[in-house]
């Protein structure tokens, strides 16, 4: 599975590399108390995905970067799509909490 680093992606966000799809995979709950705030991104917990696979199926040829709390839940999500058919994921390296880390203080690490 291939992973992406925060910078990275951030420099992806500032492109406006609108072909990328931020999937995070956490709780609503944790979303709620810290996210990256981002268009063309959508909130599908990791347990909730195999059964709402067709809510994201028009970005199956989109990159799409997974994102959690500290990057496990979204591996889990990485490995599942590629079996799925998905073949342009990305695990978002550390989750959110390396985003609040190096990219945006302002949010919490939790």
């Amino acid at each position: 599975m291939e992973e992406i680093t925060v910078q990275e992606f951030k420099e992806k966000l500032e492109d406006n590399d609108s072909n990328v799809l931020l999937l995070d995979v956490r709780e609503p709950f944790e979303q709620y108390q810290s996210k990256i705030e981002y268009d063309n991104s959508t909130l599908i917990p990791v347990d909730q995905l195999p059964n709402r696979l067709d809510e994201i199926e028009s970005h199956k040829d989109q990159e799409i970067v997974c994102m959690c709390r500290s990057g496990s839940r979204s591996a889990q999500a990485c490995e599942l799509l590629e079996k799925k058919g998905f073949e342009n994921v990305m695990n978002l390296k550390g989750g959110i909490n390396q985003w609040a880390k190096d990219i945006d203080n302002s949010l919490p690490v939790y």
